[in-house]
Order: C-alpha cells, then sequence, then structure tokens
C-alpha cells in the first residue's frame, strides 16, 4: 500500500475509490475533508466513496427495531447531514476544478455488508483513510493509497455513548414515493433519492418528470431525454442500496403513483417541492385513500446553525442544480 500525504505524488485517473469508516453520524465527518479533495483533485470522471459503518447496516436490529433506540427521525437528519457534508466536498473541487460533469457517488454500507462488484469496476485508485479503513472486501485490481485523515479530528469520529432520542416512528417503511425532473443527476439529486432509499424496506416508487412537462425549462434543448434520466437514476439507486424493487415511472401530473396507489406510506420531497407534497395530501384525501408521511428533504442550508462557518461558506458556493450544470453545457457548447 502506497502512502501519499501530498496529493501531488499522486498519479491523475479516470475513476477512483475512497473507503473509510464512520463510528458515529451525530456531526459532519471533518476528518474526511482532506482525503476527499485530494481524491476529487485528481480524479477526472468519477469518484466513489464509500462509508463504512453499523449504523448503516440494514440487516441489523438497530436499524430495524421501533424501540427507542431505533434509527429514527434524528438519525434521518444526522445522516443526511453526513450526506450533504460529503458530497458538498467533493461536489466544490470538481466545480472549483471546472469537472462540473464528474460522476461523485457516497455509499452507506454496514460493517458486514458486501460492496456490489459494479461499485468498483474499471477503478485505478482505491484511497483508504488511514486509522479509518473499514473491514471490506474490495474487489480491484487499482492501486492502493492511505490518506491521513483531516488535522488528526479523531475525537470528533469516536464512537458516541450520547443515546439516541426515543421516537414512536417506525424505521422503514415498506413502500415510498418520490418525484423529480433527474437531469444530469447531480449531489442534490442523490441526497434525495438515498435518503428515500433510507427508509424503504420494499419498494421505492420514483416518478421521473415527463419531456412534455419540461418545455418551459431554461436550456430545455440540453435536458436529457427522460430514458436516459431513468436509466442513470436507476444505477445510481441500485448501486445505493441492492435489493429493494425500484418502479421508475414518467411523471405527467404532480401525484403520479401516489395518487391512486394505497400501499405507498410514505413520501420524499425536497424543500422547494413541498407545495407538491401538499397537493398530493389533498389528492389522497378526496379519494379516501390514507395520509403519507413526508419527509422533508433540505440540503441543509448555508445558514443552518448546526454548519460552522466553513461548512456553510462551502455549501454557500456549491451549486447542486440541473440549472447550473445546463447552463456549464451551453456556455461550453457556445465557446463562452
Amino acid at each position: 500500500m502506497t502512502t501519499a500525504n501530498d496529493p501531488g505524488n499522486v498519479e491523475h485517473v479516470d475513476r477512483a475509490l475512497l473507503l473509510a469508516t464512520l463510528h458515529n453520524v451525530d456531526h459532519a465527518p471533518h476528518f474526511l475533508a482532506g482525503p476527499i479533495a485530494s481524491a476529487a483533485a485528481k480524479t477526472a470522471q468519477a469518484l466513489r466513496i464509500v462509508l463504512v459503518s453499523p449504523l448503516f447496516d440494514a440487516r441489523s436490529a438497530d436499524y430495524q427495531s421501533h424501540r427507542p433506540t431505533a434509527l429514527g427521525t434524528k438519525r434521518f437528519d444526522d445522516v443526511q447531514r453526513v450526506l450533504t457534508y460529503v458530497y458538498v466536498q467533493a461536489t466544490k473541487v470538481a466545480q472549483e476544478m471546472d469537472k462540473i460533469l464528474m460522476d461523485v457517488d457516497v455509499l452507506l454500507k454496514g460493517e458486514d455488508e458486501p460492496l456490489q462488484e459494479s461499485a468498483t469496476a474499471d477503478v485505478q485508485i482505491v484511497y483508504r483513510i488511514r486509522g479509518f479503513e473499514p473491514k471490506l472486501d474490495v474487489k480491484s485490481t487499482g492501486k492502493d493509497i492511505l490518506l491521513d485523515p483531516s488535522d488528526d479530528l479523531y475525537a470528533r469520529s469516536e464512537p458516541s455513548n450520547t443515546p439516541d432520542i426515543a421516537t414512536p416512528e417506525p424505521v422503514l417503511y415498506p413502500v415510498v414515493a418520490l418525484g423529480g425532473t433527474f437531469d444530469h443527476l447531480h449531489a442534490g439529486h442523490k441526497i434525495l433519492l438515498s435518503m428515500a432509499c433510507w427508509i424503504t424496506s420494499e419498494k421505492l416508487i420514483v416518478g421521473v418528470t415527463d419531456d412534455s412537462l419540461l418545455q418551459k425549462k431554461v436550456n430545455k434543448d440540453v435536458i436529457q431525454p427522460i430514458s436516459e434520466r431513468i436509466a442513470r437514476t436507476r444505477t445510481f439507486l441500485e448501486l445505493f442500496k441492492a435489493g429493494l424493487t425500484y418502479d421508475l415511472v414518467p411523471l405527467r401530473d404532480v401525484a403520479g403513483p401516489t395518487g391512486w396507489d394505497s400501499n405507498v406510506q410514505a413520501l420524499v420531497v425536497s424543500r422547494e417541492t413541498l407545495g407538491g407534497g401538499a397537493a398530493i395530501d389533498q389528492i389522497r384525501r378526496d379519494k379516501g385513500l390514507p395520509p403519507l408521511r413526508t419527509f422533508v428533504i433540505d440540503v441543509i442550508s448555508h445558514s443552518d446553525a448546526r454548519l460552522d462557518a466553513d461548512d456553510a461558506e462551502a455549501l454557500r458556493r456549491t451549486k447542486m442544480s440541473s440549472t447550473f450544470i445546463r447552463e456549464w453545457i451551453v456556455r461550453r457548447r457556445d465557446g463562452a
């Protein structure tokens, strides 16, 4: 295994994998900031980040239990915060280097969960974090590189003795739904999709906005066709959480399957689409269908009190939007 504290000593590659262990998810994993920046700076096309923790093992009793120690609403917010932090660290470097289309995936794995071979396909470098190296069987011919954690922030990553907040809510719902355009799948989309997977035990229904509803979008000529958007979304979902049934359907109205499917128990929405969630609630009430438990993905705002000044500034500068990506594509196409 090669040690590379100086990213300048590491070769540039198209595809890389970064592995790290998390002892808890009560705060942002700041010890990953430097390693993520190093890996993102040296990766051209695709960076896959795998975070390993017993808290991510969907087969564990604590994950699935309805007891007060279950990973309930508080843990949902904690996991969202971790995902947001890690995506921002990689995305901001990619944007600073004008690698706007670099594909970043963040995967959450239990300690004993296998890592799909598709997660390591064509990987040329496998980065591991010194002191946080997971015991994970990685089938890859890529070169192993050992990176040091940022600022020796070990204390912030030690196992937490703080008990989870009691919650009467079930952790997992059999059938969950969400919707979106998912054009040029980016970090914001992936956080939304990941958190929907996080609370789903059997089937996730994903409504993908039909081409006919996108005619008024800015730079609509570079919006990916729905077949491509569905394919990319499915690929990410199957990589993030294998074993679920994924039903991806064209969305031609605000409700889609949630307007008639009585089997759906939960809905995942972004802060921007809360209005659509309210409309779905009304449609279901009118049809005598049970209400949905709604989970909001806010992709934590830069003014959130839970973020320190550096994190808030990084999030403010990171543009997680399809509009931004399309504008970049058009500028490149037109030579601007």
